[in-house]
């Protein structure tokens, strides 16, 4: 069994075509124990591969081609077959996706940076007075702003199964004191009928009549923080006071008009809110 195994063995020069690994990372992978040559001559030092190698090759290009390092790869190989596996692959797959937004915002800022100097069509600024609304709310603490949609996920069936009919625009407050990249402190709303009684997770917040300075965007969420700077450029040229008496009344705050449910996201119409003092 073994003479005919070894008649059958590929020196490293053919497994390398094959596999389409590198004869240098080959050898890599054969020092740190991960893809072990089937015979090593003890003369010439010749590494050869037998056939059934070849599908190990495979789920090593495959893990080193999204991102995993030699050390994982080896106790991945190990773990093939098994839940750490698929949990693996899963969390490799959650952080690509981090990657990709934070990537997307940055192509995003690049366009906005090239185009300062020209108008900002798609956002407006105004001044508007919020009357009092009272509002369901779902509160908790996401990842970050772009995983708002996890405590939708909460509301939505809360909402179904108590019966509750919104009377306007959904939106989502921010409760942190300072702009945090992680663990973000958030509340979505909807606004409903004053008098109206709900229960865990809904809560009802009753918002008092507020003064706010408002960007109006038109178009992708990309642009949030470009209006954030023309605000934040408003209320340095007209010396306006932002509210911050530590209530939610203070707290900024988007609104959206139209959404994903019902638009593309070039037509999307958001409000960035910040109250005034």
């Amino acid at each position: 069994m073994f003479m005919a195994e070894t008649t059958h063995l590929m020196t490293i020069g053919q497994f390398s075509s094959l596999s389409r690994l590198s004869v240098r990372m080959l050898r890599h992978y054969d020092a740190h124990a991960v893809l072990v040559p089937a015979d090593v001559d003890p003369w010439t030092g010749y590494r050869h591969y037998s056939p059934h190698q070849l599908a190990d090759a495979a789920d090593i290009r495959n893990l080193r081609d999204i991102g995993f390092g030699v050390s994982a790869i080896g106790a991945l190989l190990a773990a093939r077959g098994t839940p750490a596996w698929l949990h693996a692959l899963q969390l490799q797959r959650d952080s690509l996706a981090e990657e990709l937004r934070t990537a997307q915002g940055r192509l995003s800022l690049i366009s906005r940076l090239l185009d300062q100097g020209e108008s900002h069509m798609s956002i407006t600024l105004s001044r508007v007075t919020f009357p009092a609304m009272t509002v369901v709310a779902v509160r908790g603490i996401v990842p970050t702003y772009s995983d708002e949609g996890q405590l939708w996920e909460q509301m939505t069936p809360a909402l179904a199964a108590q019966g509750l009919t919104p009377l306007g625009s959904c939106g989502v407050i921010e409760h942190d004191d300072e702009y945090t990249e992680r663990d973000v402190d958030l509340s979505i709303f909807l606004p409903v009928a004053p008098g109206t009684s709900v229960e865990a997770p809904l809560e009802i917040l009753e918002l008092p009549e507020r003064d706010c300075l408002v960007a109006q965007v038109h178009g992708p969420y990309a642009q949030i923080s470009g209006a954030h700077d023309l605000m934040n450029a408003r209320i340095s040229s007209e010396n306006l006071v932002v509210r911050n008496d530590g209530t939610v009344a203070s707290k900024a705050f988007n609104r959206y008009l139209v959404t994903e449910e019902t638009a593309s996201e070039d037509e999307y119409v958001t409000e960035v809110c910040q109250p005034l003092a």
